[in-house]
């Protein structure tokens, strides 16, 4: 009986030890827990203020303010006023973390070049050059312009914008033929017929080909069946 007596009282102090523990434990989370959110803030928005004032808003949340060097444009920011921060407003910061901005340069308004009659290559530089973008390009064939060179802009030379949309002319389309397959066919027919259409045809050599009477076409550059253009060479071996 006396020794249950004491398993049972080593038992309850075990168990309490545990609680204890246990105890100390929660409670060192907890305030843990505790002392890190105290050490957050929520980052505060800078946007549209000046650099001081967010100076002194930020030092009131135990935060730093670092402005970029490299100020941008904005469309609808004043200059001289922050227009961007990292981390974004509203998140959540440790106190003495440093908040990035840039400040605003403002809205560029830019005088459209005159392009017409530039090439396209050109237009785009003077565009970057300016601060405008290309809002579209769109592209025409004609003998009328020289290639690749703009023939029309929107908005035109000399009006406000922010961005140009390009007509290009690409050049008339060449006109090209399939060529045709001349195997077995009488070779100065088909040097004429081919010479009369502006094509440099020549009857590079021939050979004995057993079977086939002379002249008739055995081999051809280009082969039958591809796209070619008036003036090119072609090159045909007829039989002897």
């Amino acid at each position: 009986m006396a020794l249950t007596t004491r398993v049972w009282g080593a038992g309850k102090l075990l168990l309490l030890a545990a609680a204890l523990v246990g105890t100390y434990v929660l409670f060192a989370a907890v305030a843990m827990r505790v002392a890190v959110r105290a050490r957050e803030v929520r980052v505060p928005d800078l946007t549209g203020r000046t650099v001081q004032t967010a100076t002194e808003l930020l030092a009131e949340q135990g935060l730093t303010l670092r402005v970029d060097d490299n100020p941008r444009l904005h469309p609808t920011v004043p200059a001289g006023r922050i227009s961007e921060q990292v981390p974004a407003p509203g998140t959540t910061a440790r106190r003495q973390r440093t908040i990035r901005a840039w400040v605003s340069l403002g809205a560029r308004s830019a005088h459209v070049p005159n392009l017409t009659g530039e090439t396209e290559r050109t237009a785009r530089t003077r565009l970057q050059q300016d601060g405008l973008g290309i809002s579209e390009v769109a592209e025409v064939r004609t003998a009328d312009f020289p290639p690749d060179v703009v023939i029309a802009q929107s908005p035109p030379g000399g009006s406000s914008g922010t961005s140009v949309a390009l007509l290009v002319n690409r050049g008339e389309r060449s006109a090209s033929y399939v060529m045709p397959d001349l195997i077995g066919v009488d070779g100065d027919r088909a040097a004429d017929y081919l010479r009369k259409r502006g094509f440099r045809v020549a009857v590079v050599d021939d050979h004995p080909y057993p079977g086939v009477p002379a002249g008739v076409v055995i081999r051809q550059t280009p082969a039958g069946g591809f796209q070619i253009a008036p003036g090119e060479a072609i090159s045909l071996e007829v039989s002897r």
